[in-house]
C-alpha cells in the first residue's frame, strides 16, 4: 500500500508547521501537549501560535488547533516557547512574547523584545488575560535580545524558573530567577559554560532518581562524526546547582531538538522533544502536502548505573502491539508493515538491520550507525554515528515516517525522518535476531471549534 506520510504513533498538526513542545502537563484528568504553531504555513511563516493536543491517556488525543495567538504588543511577533505548572484548578502557561522593531536593526543586540508572558486556562483551551512578568530591562546587562523559553516549577516552598540565552560576548548560559507568588520575579544567577555554543535555548532542570540535570539545546558547536552532528544540538548535565558537569546529548539522529520534561500522574518522568531541528539541510516532503514536523513519542526517563540518563519508549505504546509477532532469525528477510516495532533477542559484535533500501542500521568497532542508501527516502539526509562500544540490545519503533531507535536499554537514543514509498518493508537481518509486533494506531480525534 503506497505510504499516505501520515503518523500513526506521533502527534503532529493537520497542517501547519510544528516545532517545540510546550506547556507539557497532567492537568484536570487529562495530559496537556502545547507546541509551536504555524498554522498558515508548512515552511513556518505566519503567526506563531501555541497549537494543542489534549489526551485522557497518551494513546487517546484531541487535535485543538492554535489556543494562543499573538494579539498584544508585547508578543505580537510570536508566542514563542515555554512552560506549564499546575496550580489548584488552574494550569498556569509562561512563554516568550516576541518583538521586532520596525528599523535598521540586527535584532541581537537591540531591535528585539523578549517578555515573559503568563496566561492561566481552566479547561487547557480558553485562556485568561495576558500578562507581562519579564521584559528586556529585568534581564542581566551583559545578555543580549535573545533570551526565551521559560521552564517553571515549584522547589522547597517557592517558584524557580529558567531562561535561555545568549551574551553579548556570544555565550549561551541558563538565567535563574525565583518568585514566592509566580507573579514577581527576581534574578539568582546565571550558569554557562565556556566553549558549549552561543545560545542555550530551551532549559530545563530536571530532578531525577534524587539527582538534578539541567537540559539545554545549545546553537554554535563544532560540529563531529560522533558528536554535535546536526545543526543544533540537545543535550543535558548532571548539575548541583552551580556548574554544568560533562555534556551528553539527548539523542544522536538527524531529527531532535527543544525537548522538555514533565511528570505523568503515577509520578514517571516524561520527556517530549520535537522531531526536527530548524535551518536543516535536508527536507521533508510532508511540506509540499501542507504540514510539517511532529513531536517525539513520550519517553520515560531513569538514571542509570553511569549516572547518565536513560530514556525509554512509553509503555502505553505496548498497548498497541498486535498479535502474533514475528520473529526475524540471523540472515533473514521478513516483511512488515507500518507501525511496527523491533526489539532484538541477541546481537553479534557487528550486524546490520535493513528497512527495505530506504535505511541501514548497523554496529562495527564498536560504532553504531543510521544510514539512507537511498538519498530520495531519507530527504537528502545520509548519516549519522555514535560511539556505543558493544551493542547489548536494539529496539526500533518505526512509524508511517519517523525511526525512534533505542540502543542498550536507552543509553543512546538516534531519531530521524524518513520517507518509504510503501507501508510495507522488508526488514534484512544480519547479525541480530529479533521480534517485530506491527502497531495499531493511537486515537487522533480533531476539535478545533469549542
Amino acid at each position: 500500500m503506497k505510504n499516505d506520510l501520515r503518523q500513526k504513533l506521533h502527534l503532529e498538526p493537520k497542517k501547519g508547521w510544528l516545532n517545540d513542545p510546550n506547556g507539557l502537563s497532567f492537568f484536570g484528568g487529562a495530559y496537556r501537549v502545547y507546541f509551536q504553531y504555524s498554522p498558515d504555513s508548512p515552511y513556518g511563516d505566519g503567526d506563531k501560535c501555541w497549537g494543542y493536543f489534549e489526551g485522557r491517556d497518551l494513546l487517546d488525543w484531541k487535535y485543538m488547533g492554535a489556543v494562543i495567538r499573538p494579539d498584544i504588543r508585547e508578543d505580537i511577533n510570536g508566542v514563542y516557547s515555554g512552560s506549564g505548572l499546575v496550580r489548584g484548578d488552574k494550569l498556569y502557561l509562561f512563554y516568550t512574547g516576541n518583538v521586532k522593531e520596525d528599523g535598521d536593526y540586527d535584532y541581537i543586540t537591540c531591535g528585539r523584545g523578549a517578555n515573559v508572558i503568563l496566561v492561566t486556562t481552566t479547561d487547557g483551551r480558553h485562556m485568561s488575560g495576558k500578562r507581562v512578568l519579564l521584559r528586556n530591562s529585568d534581564y542581566p546587562e551583559y545578555c543580549s535580545c535573545h533570551v526565551r523559553d521559560p521552564k517553571v516549577w515549584e522547589e522547597n516552598g517557592s517558584y524557580r524558573m529558567v531562561l535561555g540565552a545568549r551574551t553579548l560576548e556570544d555565550k549561551g548560559c541558563v538565567l535563574f530567577y525565583r518568585s514566592d507568588d509566580l507573579l514577581d520575579w527576581h534574578f539568582e544567577k546565571s550558569v554557562g559554560k565556556d566553549d558549549l555554543g552561543y545560545m542555550w535555548e530551551c532549559p530545563d532542570v530536571i530532578r531525577l532518581g534524587g539527582r538534578r540535570f539541567l537540559s539545554i539545546s545549545p546553537q554554535g558547536l563544532p560540529h563531529g562524526m560522533y558528536s554535535h552532528q546536526n545543526v543544533y544540538s540537545a543535550g543535558y548535565f548532571a548539575f548541583d546547582g552551580e556548574v554544568p558537569r560533562e555534556f551528553e546529548e539527548w539523542d544522536y539522529g538527524f531529527d531532535f531538538y527543544a525537548p522538555q520534561s514533565f511528570t505523568a500522574p503515577d509520578g514517571r518522568t516524561l520527556l517530549i522533544g520535537w522531531m526536527g531541528i530548524g535551518d536543516i539541510p535536508y527536507k521533508n516532503p510532508t511540506a509540499e502536502l501542507g504540514w510539517q514536523h511532529c513531536l517525539t513519542i513520550p519517553r520515560e526517563l531513569s538514571v542509570g548505573k553511569n549516572g547518565r540518563i536513560i530514556q525509554r519508549p512509553f509503555r502505553e505504546l505496548g498497548r498497541l502491539k498486535k498479535e502474533p509477532p514475528v520473529s526475524i532469525a540471523q540472515g533473514e528477510n521478513v516483511t512488515a508493515k507500518l507501525p511496527f516495532c523491533f526489539a532484538s533477542a541477541a546481537c553479534e559484535d557487528s550486524f546490520s538491520l535493513r528497512l527495505s533500501d530506504a535505511v541501514d542500521v548497523r554496529t562495527e568497532n564498536g560504532v553504531f550507525s543510521l544510514k539512507f542508501p537511498d538519498e530520495r527516502a531519507g530527504g537528502g539526509r545520509d548519516i549519522r554515528r555514535v560511539k556505543i562500544g558493544e551493542c547489548r540490545s536494539l529496539e526500533v519503533i518505526a512509524d508511517m515516517t519517523s525511526l525512534e531507535i533505542f540502543i542498550n536499554g536507552g543509553e543512546k537514543v538516534m531519531s530521524t525522518r524518513f520517507y518509504p514509498d510503501e507501508t510495507a518493508l522488508t526488514v534484512a537481518a544480519d547479525g541480530i535476531t529479533g521480534i517485530i509486533h506491527e502497531l495499531a494506531e493511537m486515537r487522533v480525534m480533531t476539535d478545533e471549534n469549542g
